[in-house]
């Protein structure tokens, strides 16, 4: 279902492939998908932050949607890029439980691949709704709260 990959510097208060699965299943709601979760240190976030958004920062998480060609019928729904340091560093700035943190992002990268989005006002309350029950299912509080 979900490749990870751990190229951060360090794995501290990094959670275990097993969480990042579970979330990341919650998020499918069921469907059949395959995805790659890639979780990187602040210079890997911040040079493809900068080079598919135009944003010279690291940010907590990116989202590649697969881009097949026509007639390949893949279950392939593409890759997440999170970034460790800003991740830990908002848990804390945001008085965040870090897991639920990092549950969230997982989340929230899931639901971008879905084609899920919060452009205007009333795609971020869908989106944001959506969030609030995978999570409230997994156990965790309201993100938003």
């Amino acid at each position: 279902m979900a490749d990870i990959d751990f190229e951060c510097l360090s794995r501290a208060a990094v959670p275990d492939p097993q969480d990042f699965h579970r979330w990341a299943t919650a998020a499918l709601q069921g469907r059949h998908a395959e995805l790659g979760i890639r979780v990187v240190d602040e210079d890997e976030g911040r040079r493809l932050n900068r080079r598919y958004r135009g944003r010279d920062k690291p940010t907590n998480v990116l989202s590649f949607p697969a881009d097949l060609p026509p007639g390949v019928d893949l279950p392939l729904l593409g890759d997440l890029v999170i970034c460790a340091p800003v991740v830990i560093r908002e848990a804390g700035e945001q008085n965040k439980d870090v897991t639920a943190h990092w549950a969230h992002l997982t989340v929230h990268g899931v639901l971008h691949l879905l084609g899920h989005d919060h452009e205007t006002s009333v795609e971020a309350g869908l989106m944001e709704e959506q969030e609030r029950r995978v999570l409230a299912g997994l156990g965790f509080s309201d993100p938003y709260d």
